[in-house]
């Protein structure tokens, strides 16, 4: 019976090794190693939410999106109120944004706006939101998105240049 529960605390003391140093290789950009010790945690617990939330986007990062949509779904149904989920959820439904169909973009909308109804200045979801309307030629919508990114991060570059070419596009008109 000991050995049991021996066993139980080891595996939590595992998964938190590799929970730790997975999450660390992710900060230092090395998405597949960091995949390879997430997976051995998310085997040993897949119930664990801040295992699945940095496998899933560590596979994201290896541009998996199948992958991180399967671990990233069941973790939205646990961790219903937690944006980074829905964050991550959205990207994975997105893929690659050059390829992605309709479908793919009605997913990650809504997974994007979830996100936004969680916490309304959830990093980098407005200026995503943007991307996929300027992508869909929804210019207007766009423009809102990347109006909102700026808003919630004024030192945003890249949203204040794209929605200064939408603007001069209104111009040329």
């Amino acid at each position: 019976m000991s050995k049991a529960k021996f066993s139980s605390a080891d595996s939590g003391d595992s998964v938190k090794k590799l929970l730790v140093r997975g999450t660390e290789l992710l900060h230092r950009g090395d998405a597949e190693q960091a995949a390879r010790l997430l997976e051995k945690a998310y085997e040993l617990d897949s119930l664990n939410p801040d295992v699945a939330l940095n496998l899933g986007g560590a596979y994201i990062l290896q541009k998996k999106f199948g992958q991180a949509v399967a671990i990233l779904e069941p973790l939205s149904q646990l961790e219903p109120y937690n944006a980074m989920v829905w964050t991550n959820l959205g990207a994975a439904y997105l893929g690659n944004p050059i390829l992605a169909r309709d479908e793919e973009h009605e997913k990650a909308i809504a997974a994007f706006e979830r996100a936004l109804e969680i916490n309304p200045v959830a990093p980098n979801v407005a200026y995503n939101l943007g991307l996929i309307f300027r992508d869909r030629r929804e210019y207007e919508r766009a423009k809102f998105w990347f109006q909102q990114a700026i808003q919630a991060n004024p030192h945003d570059q890249d949203a204040r240049q794209l929605l200064a070419r939408l603007m001069a596009m209104d111009e040329e008109e």
